[in-house]
């Protein structure tokens, strides 16, 4: 029997992402397959989920996708598995919109998935009951599942509230965490460290498995989140839809930064790009002094600031790229991606020179520039394919502490920012020879189909085509 649930919390940074990571640890390590789940745009998060998993963690959106793409999106990468985990974001009725419908409820409820609820229980006793009798009463089309305890102060801790939770509630206990600082990931400005960051990521991820599964009851927890098989109600069509792409003609090689600078990918936008017929060829930005044959780059989101003075080092790869970009090489870069490719990148009063691709600087800031959904309005300057039915408008997702400076004054942009930061508070999109690179990053969600425009217009550029069209888009993606 498959098993089926979102983990939420009261309010942020309860320990609901290291419990989440513990959760699937502990179940792959009985055996169990694990396909973990995030809500909301985060990179960060699902870098652990999934290295707990064993393979990739989903993002699933209710801002920027609709609702059958995240219904599709679940069906289809938890059918087969043991146990599905979806962690969500913030608290569990917390979201943009005044009705829910974007909330951690609002998924549970679209997904029909029993809760568990993360407390963090510092500081409480009997005030314990009247939050949990609430989180019921708020919305009764949620079924909590469970509770789990978090962050307790030791053993009499522990029973005063098991008790207090008995007696007022019908809620179970499902575990009861303890405080200990080793047992907690480091947090920084933008959540968890990256798991791409840690060469002990495993070791940190097995032992929370053996914390949360010594801590947790993990039979009963199963117990209460059973959930009947989904192979005879499943949308067989559309979640097909999900995983079918007709392969393009001809692949193209397309370089992809994947070290511990750059990380930041969604496991479905690499999925469409290979399904449009990328062949994607790793580049380690720190290590790697040649770059490969390619047709195209792309280069994600990451911390680059953390690791400037290596990616000033690497100078043989760096003037690699540079030669690359200005001979033409189509190219993607997205925030990080962007930071490197700038003429320098300044921190904490240290200036570093980056790729020199964009005649620009970077300099990293104590607060967040841009954070938040962005809107943009694609322009005609976009030098990628348009579909035939363009969107008016682009969502996506921006979180950047540094600003691009110093451009100039005949900078072109591919975007008008109708929400958000961008690059200047209005644009997006930075273009420079056949290279677009923006702080927004995308997803190949709705009506943004930018993995395959972005394999097309690299395949048009290797086969020596003219700027390519809508017609061409459909020829090679649809």
């Amino acid at each position: 029997m498959p098993h089926r649930f979102l983990v939420s919390a009261a309010h942020k940074s309860s320990g609901k992402t290291t419990l989440s990571t513990g959760l699937c640890a502990a179940f792959r390590a009985r055996g169990q397959s694990v396909q973990s789940f995030k809500k909301g745009p985060d990179y960060i998060d699902p870098l652990w989920l999934g290295e707990a998993a064993g393979r990739p963690c989903r993002n699933l959106d209710l801002y920027l996708m609709r609702a059958d793409e995240v219904e599709d999106t679940f069906y289809h990468h938890a059918a087969g598995t043991d146990v599905a985990l979806v962690e969500g974001n913030k608290g569990l009725y917390d979201g943009l919109a005044l009705d829910g419908s974007n909330s951690n409820a609002a998924l549970a409820k679209l997904l029909d998935l029993p809760v568990v609820l993360v407390i963090d229980a510092r500081g409480m006793t009997r005030g314990i009951a009247p939050l949990i009798l609430g989180y019921q009463a708020f919305d009764r089309d949620i079924r909590i599942a469970g509770v789990i305890l978090n962050q307790l102060g030791g053993g009499r801790h522990e029973a005063k509230l098991r008790a207090v939770v008995e007696h007022y509630t019908d809620v179970p206990v499902l575990g009861a965490v303890h405080h200990d600082p080793d047992f907690f990931v480091q947090e920084r400005y933008l959540g968890l460290v990256p798991g791409n960051e840690m060469a002990a990521a495993g070791t940190i991820v097995r032992a929370l498995g053996t914390r949360v599964a010594q801590q947790v009851d993990l039979e009963r927890l199963l117990a209460l989140t059973e959930k009947p098989s989904w192979s005879d109600g499943l949308p067989a069509g559309d979640v097909s839809e999900i995983a079918r792409e007709d392969m393009a003609p001809q692949p193209v090689r397309i370089g992809i930064a994947r070290d511990r600078a750059f990380g930041f990918y969604y496991a479905d936008d690499l999925d469409a790009l290979e399904a449009a017929g990328a062949v994607l060829v790793p580049i380690n930005t720190l290590q790697d002094t040649r770059l490969p044959d390619l047709d195209g780059l792309y280069i994600g989101g990451g911390f680059p600031e953390r690791f400037a003075a290596r990616l000033a080092d690497n100078t043989a790869l760096r003037s690699a790229l540079k030669t690359v970009l200005e001979a033409g090489l189509p190219a993607y870069a997205e925030c990080g991606g962007l930071m490197y490719l700038a003429r320098t990148l300044t921190v904490e009063g240290q200036t570093y020179p980056m790729v020199g691709a964009i005649p620009g600087d970077v300099v990293m800031h104590g607060q967040p520039v841009g954070r938040g959904y962005v809107h943009l309005a694609e322009q005609e300057s976009h030098p990628w394919p348009r579909p035939r039915h363009p969107a008016a408008e682009i969502r996506a997702h921006e979180f950047h502490y540094s600003s691009l400076e110093n451009l100039p004054s005949t900078a072109s942009f591919a975007y008008v920012v109708k929400r958000g930061h961008g690059i200047d508070g209005q644009h997006d999109g930075l273009l420079v020879h056949r290279l677009l690179a923006s702080y927004t990053h995308l997803r190949t969600i709705g009506d943004c189909y930018w993995a395959r425009r972005f394999v097309a217009f690299v395949r048009c550029h290797q086969q020596g085509c003219p700027q390519p069209d809508a017609s061409t888009l459909a020829q090679a993606t649809m």
